[in-house]
């Protein structure tokens, strides 16, 4: 179809906020109550833990300033000592080994494959001798589950999920999230629940969400304001609580009353958008498939996704000038697409991880895969028309540099 005169569609707004909100917003405003420790109960930060554990079907979860936050409160919870070293998959976002930094510890990088996913055999090797692992979904795409936990079991080693791209996600019937000793989740605008920043964290153990809850910032004892599945106190909680007590730093990573607002009404939305997402980014994968030059790998079996972008591999492009050529004839028809190894001082590139202490590792099976990889936005709001407005503007992109050779 001809799309000379359709306007490129907006991929980066994301759907209003459900009405829902506006009264309890106006509320707050009113009465200026935005901390969420004020009400003796019932604030809206903790009806959204409460709604937030039962739609995951886990005990537990704190909502805290964002997703980076959860993943450091998740190590400093599991009581690992200062210097243990957490393996982790070297395709994900800065904030993942950034958090490790911050909790004092040392970021332990694995192998990613052309699929986006864990390369198994890299991950066993490096696998003795770490304290933890965190498992990042990167994009929503989702690493062999059932081996990392094996793996993992085995040895007595704690997992952590990066989910913040895989809200909504399954494995092997099991959500994303549930899988590991703790989950972490975002909130930040680009993802499946948009509350310009904002995280959180979900767990079945006591004493992992009691020390979370304290570090924080829940001082003195606040702690009282959490309570356990079905809105009820629970023992176990108490006196998990009541062991940690005074016991633990305060690093005041709380989230506010607003945020969660503006969050509680779009839990109710998350199974359509999950839906509209996954129709959206397979319809535009099969359109991308039937050219020579793109390629989108294939889910594992036991994975059902989230997505709310599309990633992709140039096949056949030898060069990095023919990869930025692709990039450059996509903006100029439209869509802007990221090429993660070829973006300047790209945060999702491992070797732009500096602060990492120590030599960063070469990790060349990831590297070439990077250098390669493309990522376009594609959120679930979008509609036919601008589907395919997206798919034929890199498709064509890819002909017009490779299309010669393919002649």
């Amino acid at each position: 179809m001809s799309l000379d005169h359709v306007p490129a569609p907006n991929v980066y707004d994301a759907e209003p906020i459900p009405a829902a909100a506006r009264a309890e917003i106006d509320r707050l405003l009113l009465s200026g109550d935005l901390f969420r420790y004020t009400a003796p109960a019932d604030a809206p930060v903790a009806l959204l833990e409460r709604e937030f554990a039962d739609l995951m079907g886990t005990k537990y979860a704190l909502a805290v300033s964002s997703c980076s936050a959860a993943l450091f409160l998740s190590l400093e919870a599991l009581g690992l000592p200062k210097g243990a070293k957490v393996l982790i998959p070297a395709f994900t976002f800065a904030a993942v080994p950034s958090s490790i930094v911050h909790a004092g510890m040392q970021p332990v990088l694995c192998e990613v494959g052309e699929n986006y996913r864990i390369d198994i055999d890299d991950f066993l090797v490096k696998l003795p001798g770490v304290d933890a692992v965190m498992i990042s979904h990167m994009r929503g795409h989702t690493s062999d589950m059932d081996a990392i936990m094996k793996a993992c079991d085995a040895v007595g080693v704690p997992v952590i999920e990066d989910a913040a791209h895989s809200l909504g996600t399954i494995w092997n019937g099991r959500k994303i999230g549930t899988i590991g000793k703790v989950g972490c989740f975002s909130f930040q605008s680009y993802k499946l629940v948009n509350a310009g920043e904002g995280g959180i964290l979900i767990t079945d153990d006591a004493d992992v969400v009691a020390r979370a809850v304290i570090m924080s910032g829940a001082y003195e004892h606040n702690w009282k304001k959490h309570k356990g599945p079905n809105g009820q106190n629970d023992p176990e909680l108490a006196e998990a609580f009541a062991r940690w007590q005074n016991k633990l730093p305060l690093y005041n990573l709380r989230m506010q009353n607003l945020s969660a607002a503006v969050i509680r009404p779009q839990l109710p939305e998350v199974a359509r958008r999950v839906r509209d997402g996954r129709s959206n980014h397979d319809y535009v994968a099969e359109l991308l498939n039937g050219s020579a030059w793109l390629n989108v790998p294939d889910a594992l079996d036991p994975e059902d996704r989230a997505p709310d972008s599309i990633q992709f591999n140039l096949v056949g492009f030898e060069t990095d000038a023919q990869a930025r050529a692709f990039a450059d004839a996509a903006a100029a028809r439209g869509v802007k697409v990221q090429v993660f190894g070829l973006s300047e001082d790209n945060a999702r590139a491992f070797w732009n991880w500096q602060f990492i202490p120590g030599r960063l590792p070469d990790l060349p099976r990831t590297r070439a895969m990077l250098m390669r990889a493309c990522d376009v936005r594609l959120p679930a709001r979008l509609q036919k028309q601008d589907l395919d407005f997206i798919a034929s503007a890199l498709i064509d992109a890819a002909e017009e540099i490779k299309g010669a050779r393919a002649a």
